[in-house]
C-alpha cells in the first residue's frame, strides 16, 4: 500500500511541485507536459502479460530501456519544451527504478529474473 502511495505521488504529486516550484509562470503548462511523458508506459502494451504488479519495467520495455534512458538525459540540455520533456521521462525512470527497489526489499524473489536486477540490487544495498 505504501510503495503504491508513494509510486502515484512521484507520478502525479512530484510534477505538480516541480512545474510550480521551478517553472511558475506556465506551471499548468508545464504539468501537463510531465504528465503526458506517463505515455512513455504505452511500451508496457508490447509485453505478455501487459501487467505484472511485480515486474520492474527499468530495462524490461524497450522505452524503459538504459539506451532511451540515455536519449532522455540527453534531451535534458536542450531547450523548452524538449527538456521538460526530457525532465517528465527521467522522473519517470527514477519513480519506476525506486519501484524496483521497494519491490526488492519486499520480496527480492520477485526480480530474479529482471534485466535491471544487479543495479536494483545494488541500490537497495547502499539505502538499507
Amino acid at each position: 500500500m505504501l510503495q503504491t502511495l508513494i509510486h502515484y505521488f512521484f507520478h502525479f504529486g512530484l510534477p505538480f511541485i516541480i512545474a510550480y516550484v521551478f517553472f511558475r509562470d506556465d506551471y499548468k503548462k508545464v504539468y501537463l507536459i510531465l504528465l503526458a511523458t506517463m505515455l512513455v508506459d504505452l511500451d508496457h502494451l508490447l509485453a505478455t502479460p501487459n501487467f505484472s504488479p511485480n515486474r520492474c519495467s527499468i530495462n524490461f520495455h524497450p522505452l524503459h530501456s538504459y539506451y532511451a534512458m540515455a536519449v532522455y538525459v540527453g534531451t535534458l540540455m536542450l531547450p523548452k519544451p524538449y527538456r521538460i520533456i526530457g525532465l517528465g521521462l527521467v522522473l519517470h525512470m527514477l519513480t519506476d527504478l525506486n519501484d524496483c527497489v521497494m519491490t526488492y526489499v519486499y520480496l527480492p524473489e520477485a526480480l530474479d529474473n529482471a534485466p535491471a536486477r544487479e543495479l536494483v540490487i545494488g541500490l537497495a544495498d547502499r539505502f538499507k
